[in-house]
């Protein structure tokens, strides 16, 4: 199985922190947050690693340059002259992935998620993993049924950034900038997504307040 980091996005939240730093290059814990992403792959069993790049893209390509550092095979995804969203990365960086179901996870979250379950889940077309609903999210995205996403339903839960997805989930889509999250509420209307609910350690960096809560080190968290 091959994962999928999505590392394209400018950040406007944490502004002016990614005017010059990459966000997925943010210290989070002692290390960049994607290099935490890149650790637990490796000792998940993952080998073949893809990254979408944009903003400042060339700093994080060169800070992780091919992934011998943990034993990956790491692929870049370029896009310019804008980053594509996360529908549009992912199809662009679809040659890569391969025609297996592959993992995808948003490089700006901090989660004790094991990495090892993506490779066990069978996935036909979309499966999503869902969490407990976080302040900034109070509604959440998407109810939980039977193992099944279900866009109308309740109680709602927060898509955490991890998912997996089978290369058939985008043959009718065609190239360009678009978000997944229409593609997954259409879907998942004829019941075509399944997911889970996780309910350990999982954050959200979006905002430099998140981010500095994480300046002080939190027990039980190595």
């Amino acid at each position: 199985m091959r994962a999928m980091i999505l590392a394209a996005g400018r950040g406007e939240r944490l502004r002016p922190l990614t005017d010059n730093v990459p966000k997925p290059l943010l210290r989070v814990e002692g290390k960049p947050l994607i290099v935490h992403h890149l650790e637990k792959l490796a000792q998940a069993g993952f080998r073949e690693i893809v990254i979408n790049l944009a903003h400042l893209g060339d700093i994080i390509r060169d800070t992780l340059g091919s992934g011998s550092a943990w034993n990956l095979n790491i692929h870049y995804s370029l896009e310019s002259p804008q980053a594509l969203d996360t529908g549009g990365g992912i199809e662009q960086a679809l040659p890569l992935l391969g025609k297996a179901p592959f993992a995808v996870i948003n490089a700006d979250i901090f989660t004790q998620y094991p990495r090892t379950r993506l490779r066990a889940i069978k996935c036909d077309h979309a499966h999503l993993i869902m969490v407990p609903n976080p302040a900034r999210n109070p509604h959440g995205d998407f109810a939980l049924t039977c193992g099944r996403i279900d866009p109308d339903g309740e109680p709602r839960y927060t898509f955490s950034g991890i998912s997996v997805y089978h290369p058939r989930f985008f043959t009718a889509k065609s190239a360009g900038c678009f978000s997944i999250v229409p593609m997954l509420i259409s879907a998942a209307k004829t019941h075509k997504v399944t997911g889970e609910l996780y309910r350990g350690d999982w954050h959200d960096i979006g905002t430099v307040q998140q981010l500095e809560s994480f300046r002080v080190p939190r027990p039980g968290i190595n």
